[in-house]
């Protein structure tokens, strides 16, 4: 893999799940004992991208924190009290190799705005990637990025079926139901994030705009794609998504977690 950047959005207020994101950004409510934020990265990381922008907003300092003293959070560590060179940590697991970069794009930004507040910050590579900090997936990456390539477009976003809310009923012609289908996938694709874009894309960002506008104005030249995801995909919009979430890490059943250790 190239020496590619992840830019996560990370700025918003979180608005449908006030039971948690009254006090902390959404990017850190959690999922089993980490942020949500971090299962994200651990994705990206899982296919050699290691280096993130976030754009931060609501309460960025708190992601700043959470950052800023990962080792002491994560790790059991014997301290003394008089002199911080003398602190010692239990190694339980490798810390991850991540070069992070903390930018903060503005409490009431748009996201198009967001992601033009950190081109200065994505030099290198013509190319980058971005996705939002509230989603997992079992998305391959690296496949992902070939397909973006392959296609020479401005713009790639995954896209994967949304699950109906509501259960879907079967009947046959005398209206007697023969079947239940509770939560299916519905047929239609929405973006789900995990987008790869290049640097011409900043020639469309103006900060009173979100992303999904600049994607209406790549359509129309013909220079966006969608990368078709059939897996697993898990947002957390809502208390419930969080409850479903946490619900399938107890159980194991995490198909998001590509990474061995599942830490």
């Amino acid at each position: 893999m190239e020496k590619i950047r992840t830019v996560i959005f990370c700025g918003g207020s979180g608005t449908r799940m006030r039971e948690q994101t009254e006090y902390i950004p959404k990017p850190l409510v959690t999922v089993g004992d980490r942020p949500i934020l971090w299962h994200i990265m651990k994705i990206y990381s899982h296919y050699g991208l290691n280096d993130y922008v976030l754009c931060l907003g609501y309460r960025g300092d708190m992601i700043r924190e959470y950052f800023l003293n990962y080792e002491w959070l994560t790790q059991d560590f014997t301290m003394n009290l008089r002199s911080r060179l003398e602190w010692t940590t239990h190694e339980q697991h490798k810390i991850e190799d991540w070069t992070i970069t903390f930018a903060d794009t503005g409490q009431k930004t748009l996201t198009a705005g967001r992601l033009q507040k950190v081109e200065k910050f994505l030099k290198g590579s013509d190319t980058f990637m971005a996705t939002y900090g509230d989603g997992v997936a079992d998305v391959d990456v690296k496949k992902l990025l070939k397909f973006h390539k392959d296609n020479g477009k401005i713009a790639t976003i995954t896209g994967a079926h949304p699950s109906s809310k509501y259960g879907l009923l079967q009947t046959d012609p005398d209206k007697c139901i023969v079947s239940f289908q509770q939560k299916p996938k519905l047929g239609e694709y929405i973006n789900i994030g995990f987008m790869v874009f290049e640097k011409k894309v900043f020639d469309y960002l103006e900060e009173d705009k979100m992303i999904e506008d600049v994607f209406v104005e790549l359509a129309k030249e013909g220079e966006i794609v969608m990368y078709p995801h059939e897996g697993f995909f898990h947002s957390m919009d809502t208390f419930k998504d969080y409850e479903d979430l946490n619900e399938l890490w107890a159980k194991g059943k995490t198909p998001w977690a590509l990474w061995k250790d599942k830490r």
